[in-house]
């Protein structure tokens, strides 16, 4: 082991780092060195572990454990070549050992070639005695290669080898997830809960599943019984604070979230979430500190700059909307979602050119809702563009082919850009699809509804119908 009870280094690893402050040399068992190298390999003192391999291979040059530790090191710096080279030496004095064809795996998988350390290890399986690590290490291959069923059946197999091997039991969870097997999770976690009632990481992730079905009752009780199992676990008190605001209990929610505060140093998402529910609340002085809290300990979260924008927008203040959403940008200049924000604010302010290059943003980074085609073609309509409204409108009609409004809406474009032929056969086109939709048109384009063009149309449409 390379730490004794008291927390304090093993002879060993004491005394090896006692031999490289002097000149002297002191000898080790192979097995000692195996210790000192596992030792700095797993708290990522690299250099270190490189000097214990090179010391343990002057004193036990033939030590097959040792050279096998050199070949991990090479592996993870990258020196293939070597690797090999040395793995074929060894495979000849030893070749049954499973760690060569392990190592050879790590190889093909740094060279991308999963399939074929799957093979290896497989082989490998074939040849160990205890397979707990061959498994994480195949379960991980089958990642790589997006093969999540196989992936899940490794990582299974891990955690019923060891069930407090939580990273592999976080590893099933996920490719439950991305299977969209959210039923086959739950299932899963029920049973591992009823042979570790006191898990908490089970429970927060039971509780993850019920959340994203849309169980919230369920999710709530889960949640609790992880803070039963562990009355400082952050993550449950912030899911469940989710939880109750999903449930419309703010009030609870607001309680969940100050929990964490309250166990660890305050964090940006906490502030963020508070501020939500005193919105919710209607104490908007409240939502507005929080906000501006949430900024202050992390000013590189966009969101908490996009809820400061919505504040201010909400209450007709746009300039300062205008002033935050740009923090925003800044931040994340490929969110199409703040872009569009950007461009309702400009189009508030009367700003039609920025407004313009808003949703021209907001599109170009894959926005096509059909709110975004109606917003936008109106801004450029009010710029006296309409040839660039009946673009805008027609992109959007290829989205939205059954979007009446956008019919409507490219009929008075079409009119208004010197098409009467074209306008005409629009909004027929329009009437006869959805007749109730004329109270849009009229509230679109008042003076053309009430214009005789339109108003013979819809005559002559209302006669023909009888």
């Amino acid at each position: 082991m390379a730490f004794n009870s008291n927390g304090k280094p093993s002879k060993p690893i004491a005394k090896f780092e006692s031999m490289l402050k002097t000149d002297d040399v002191y000898f080790f068992d192979a097995e000692d060195f195996e210790d000192i190298i596992h030792h700095y390999l797993n708290n990522g003192k690299i250099s270190l572990a490189k000097k214990a391999i090179r010391i343990g291979l002057q004193q036990h040059p033939d030590a097959i454990e040792l050279r096998l530790l050199d070949v991990e090191v090479l592996v993870f710096e990258n020196n293939l070549d070597v690797a090999e080279r040395i793995l074929d030496d060894l495979q000849l004095l030893d070749s049954g050992n499973e760690e060569i064809y392990i190592q050879r795996a790590n190889i093909y998988s740094k060279k991308d070639n999963h399939e074929a350390a799957v093979l290896l290890l497989h082989q490998a399986l074939e040849m160990a005695e205890e397979s707990f690590d061959i498994y994480s290490l195949l379960g991980m291959e089958y990642l790589f290669m997006d093969d999540f069923q196989q992936a899940k059946i490794n990582f299974m197999k891990c955690v019923a080898f060891d069930e407090e091997d939580y990273s592999s039991l976080y590893n099933v969870i996920y490719c439950f997830e991305f299977l969209e097997d959210y039923e086959g999770a739950i299932q899963y976690l029920n049973n591992f809960l009823e042979r570790n009632p006191y898990c908490q990481v089970a429970w927060h992730q039971l509780g993850k599943q019920y959340f994203t079905i849309g169980m919230y009752p369920e999710a709530l009780t889960a949640f609790d019984f992880a803070v039963i199992s562990d009355d400082t676990f952050i993550g449950a008190y912030f899911e469940k604070g989710k939880v109750l605001e999903k449930l419309g209990k703010f009030e609870e929610a607001i309680e969940s979230y100050e929990t964490t505060i309250a166990i660890d140093d305050p964090t940006s998402h906490a502030y963020l979430r508070i501020g939500k529910c005193h919105e919710k609340l209607g104490n908007e002085d409240m939502a507005k500190y929080y906000y501006y809290k949430t900024v202050h300990e992390d000013p590189l979260l966009d969101k908490g700059w996009l809820a400061i924008t919505q504040y201010y927008y909400r209450h007709a203040d746009y300039e300062k909307a205008l002033y935050y959403i740009n923090k925003a940008i800044n931040i994340d200049e490929e969110n199409p979602l703040y872009w569009k924000k950007c461009a309702k604010i400009h189009a508030a302010l009367g700003n039609l050119d920025e407004a313009d290059f808003s949703f021209k943003q907001t599109v170009d980074l894959g926005n096509y809702e059909l709110e975004t085609w109606m917003l936008w073609s109106r801004v450029v309509r009010n710029n006296q563009e309409p040839e660039a409204a009946v673009q805008i409108l027609k992109q959007g009609l290829e989205f939205f082919p059954e979007a009446t409004e956008l019919e409507y809406m490219l009929a008075g474009a079409l009119l208004l850009s010197d098409q009467p032929a074209k306008a005409r056969k629009r909004f027929i086109k329009s009437i006869r699809h959805d007749i109730s939709k004329l109270s849009f048109f009229q509230a679109e384009y008042p003076e053309i509804y009430h214009s005789d063009w339109a108003q013979n149309i819809i005559t002559d449409i209302k006669k023909a119908s009888e």
